[in-house]
């Protein structure tokens, strides 16, 4: 008992902290609200259409979030320098229609604009919310990173719009995509997939999402100012170099 007790405090103090800056950046953009007390259909918000408004202010930067980046070099689900000055966390799900955008339209350029030249990193956070295929997505895309093939596993995920909990990510569905994205092991990644580490990477995304008060995708933090939903590309060309500014870069 005792021993939770701190950890519980802690906990609640990061989250309402977040929560805060989080929501801050919801009523300034008019974009879709995070719920905090985790009530709610979860799968009714993370497929709404965000609302976009062509200025929006800043929305404030809290330190509790700047932490939250990684920064390990070793992370299959990164991308770009671990010391960039400017670091992306997406929290994200295979099977919702606006990742899908964001990754279609967006992330190229700002692959080509920034990641590689090494102002940006893009950190992906498995934050499944449409239940049972979304699972199964996020543990395929775990395993995919064991062998170094997360981001072709991404691209070829992403590639078109997927009829959600329809079969399109499937055991054996993924397995072709796996295919596609040239993992040679395909044994492994199907160890990989099942195993309970890949589960606890999953959970472990997934609680630093809860912990922030998302329970919409996708959901982003720009060296810790959020962007929520499939916003236009220039918002988040903004973001990232206004961060770089702010780095000294």
């Amino acid at each position: 008992m005792t021993a939770s007790t701190p950890s519980s405090s802690r906990r609640t103090r990061r989250r309402t902290i977040a929560a805060a800056a989080v929501l801050a950046a919801a009523a300034v953009t008019g974009a879709f609200a995070l719920m905090l007390d985790g009530s709610g259909n979860r799968d009714e918000a993370a497929g709404q259409s965000p609302v976009v408004t062509e200025s929006a202010a800043p929305a404030p930067v809290d330190e509790s979030l700047l932490a939250l980046a990684r920064r390990d070099p070793s992370d299959a689900l990164a991308v770009g320098r671990a010391d960039a000055p400017v670091v992306m966390i997406e929290y994200s799900d295979f099977q919702c229609p606006f990742c899908g955008q964001f990754a279609r339209k967006t992330e190229p350029e700002l692959l080509r604009s920034y990641v590689d030249k090494g102002v940006l990193r893009i950190e992906w956070r498995n934050f499944p919310v449409f239940g049972e295929e979304s699972e199964q997505a996020a543990l395929a895309g775990w395993a995919a990173g064991q062998q170094k093939k997360f981001w072709e596993f991404h691209h070829v995920a992403f590639s078109k719009p997927r009829e959600r909990n329809a079969g399109a990510f499937s055991a054996e569905r993924l397995v072709a995509m796996a295919r596609e994205a040239k993992i040679t092991d395909i044994e492994r990644f199907q160890a990989d997939m099942a195993s309970d580490e890949a589960r606890s990477a999953v959970r472990r995304d997934q609680e630093e999402g809860y912990n922030l008060g998302v329970t919409s995708t996708p959901a982003f933090l720009i060296n810790g100012r959020p962007i929520l939903g499939a916003q236009p590309t220039a918002a988040f060309k903004e973001a990232v170099e206004a961060a770089a500014k702010a780095a000294g870069r």
